[in-house]
């Protein structure tokens, strides 16, 4: 009987832990506001922090990943390179970054805005 009521226990802990994970996921803005992570020069966020986690590593490369996606797209209907796309979009990026956020400079080094 004590067993039964442990395994009970376990199954309902663990249950409770996957429908309260998304709670505990780290949203971009949240990280951003942190000073987790920062708005790159080309047009993709990075990382700031000395020791991310997975979770924030899987954030920003998901985000990235879809940045790409889009980036490629936009670029083909304006005619120009990605390149020059991920650069411009770099730079309105920072731009309405909000004080507080991190930006990186041409030298690659972060500063808050």
């Amino acid at each position: 009987m004590h067993r039964r009521i442990q395994q009970l226990l376990t199954v309902i802990t663990f249950a409770l832990a996957l429908i309260a994970a998304p709670a505990w996921a780290l949203s971009k803005d949240e990280a951003k506001a942190k000073g987790l992570i920062g708005e790159g020069i080309n047009g993709y966020l990075a990382i700031v922090t000395a020791n991310p986690t997975p979770e924030l590593r899987a954030l920003v490369e998901e985000i990235n990943r879809k940045r790409k996606a889009a980036y490629t797209n936009s670029a083909q209907s304006a005619g120009v390179s990605r390149d020059v796309f991920e650069l411009r979009m770099g730079q309105r990026l920072q731009e309405r970054a909000p004080a507080g956020h991190y930006i990186q400079l041409q030298n690659g080094n972060w500063k808050r805005k």
